[in-house]
């Protein structure tokens, strides 16, 4: 085998490899030129309860849902939810990523963390709907005292009660660039200051 065969295999997967990182770096940036609204949400349950339960202010006494004071007392409120997050892509490139890296705070207080390891892409000019499942333990939210006010609005905005001022959640995204067999995040997150309304649940 002469050296310049052994060069060009060498060579070859390395110059693959690059483009296949610079074309993931460049699909990525344009995911951070795309917008991001949290469209819906649904299948949304606190302590096993859902949230619908929760639409006035006096539904939620604790009398009314064993479930909810018995999570209190053992420091475990579940809070699971759906959400579909429409993302769109007002460039002319192709927005995209394997794997990214989500959190969503409220008041400044991580609500929820995870990874969502599936094929995101979005067209030139295009829109794609993304569902997530949201799971975390709601505790510390409900009794600190800097966060239960909030929390409290939150879930009611996410029952679809009447009128409640709109909560202020801030997305926090980090797409993870695949080299090999090892994960590269991408430098910093993409933030999305989003508004929550109680009119979530119809898609509104």
């Amino acid at each position: 085998m002469t050296k310049r065969l052994v060069f060009v295999f060498i060579a070859l997967p390395l110059l693959f490899s690059r483009c296949s990182v610079n074309n993931q770096l460049s699909q990525a940036k344009t995911l951070g030129d795309c917008r991001y609204t949290l469209a819906s949400a649904d299948s949304i349950y606190l302590a096993g309860i859902d949230v619908r339960e929760f639409r006035r202010m006096e539904d939620l006494n604790l009398a009314r849902f064993p479930r909810l004071a018995a999570g209190l007392l053992t420091r475990n409120v579940p809070l699971d939810a759906r959400v579909n997050l429409d993302i769109t892509n007002p460039t002319g490139k192709l927005a995209g990523i394997n794997q990214l890296e989500y959190k969503v705070l409220l008041t400044g207080q991580e609500l929820f963390n995870g990874f969502l390891n599936q094929r995101i892409e979005v067209q030139p000019g295009g829109k794609t709907r993304v569902p997530i499942r949201l799971s975390t333990n709601a505790y510390q939210l409900i009794t600190d005292a800097k966060t239960r006010d909030a929390f409290t609005q939150l879930v009611q905005n996410m029952s679809g009660a009447a009128n409640t001022q709109p909560s202020k959640l801030t997305i926090k995204i980090k797409p993870t660039l695949a080299l090999g067999n090892k994960a590269i995040n991408y430098p910093g997150y993409i933030t999305i200051d989003q508004e929550v309304t109680n009119k979530i649940l119809l898609g509104n």
